[in-house]
């Protein structure tokens, strides 16, 4: 079985300990390295070439959100999770545009994080249900004003 390659980034040393032992875990999943902030991990994701990289928003050097639009200026192919405490509309909003595979927020369960990680491997996306949900609210209250709603019938 070819195993999910990943990089973990944040700035938080303890945190980067726990998630090593989660993903360390899976039989299906290994930790290529960590990254303490932004430019680091940009450093690592060009040189380890991992599937996956787990990324907080809030680093020293370089945040994630242009940790990410660089990455994947770089690395395309990189599918890059973001896992942070900020969650709010606009950095969500600007994660997705800078093409953030995913968005969980850090009071997610390890069982979540572990199937997001797989998720966005597979080539999905993947964001927590309060995220989902406000990105659905979202999108349904742009249609509506723009009169792009319709009907399914089936």
């Amino acid at each position: 079985m070819k195993k999910t390659t990943l990089l973990i980034a944040d700035d938080h040393p303890l945190f980067r300990k726990g998630l090593r032992a989660l993903f360390s875990a899976q039989p299906d999943m290994e930790v290529l390295g960590e990254a303490a902030d932004g430019r680091q991990a940009m450093e690592l994701a060009t040189t380890l070439k991992p599937n996956v990289i787990v990324m907080d928003i809030g680093m020293p050097r370089l945040n994630g959100l242009d940790a990410t639009r660089q990455i994947l200026r770089e690395s395309p192919g990189t599918r890059i999770l973001i896992f942070s405490g900020h969650s709010s509309d606009d950095y969500v909003q600007q994660l997705i545009s800078a093409g953030a595979a995913g968005y969980l927020n850090k009071q997610t369960a390890g069982d979540h994080l572990i199937t997001a990680v797989r998720e966005v491997h597979a080539g999905n996306v993947y964001y927590s249900p309060t995220i989902s949900k406000r990105l659905s609210d979202h999108y349904r209250e742009t249609s509506l004003r723009q009169g792009r709603v319709s009907v399914l019938r089936g």
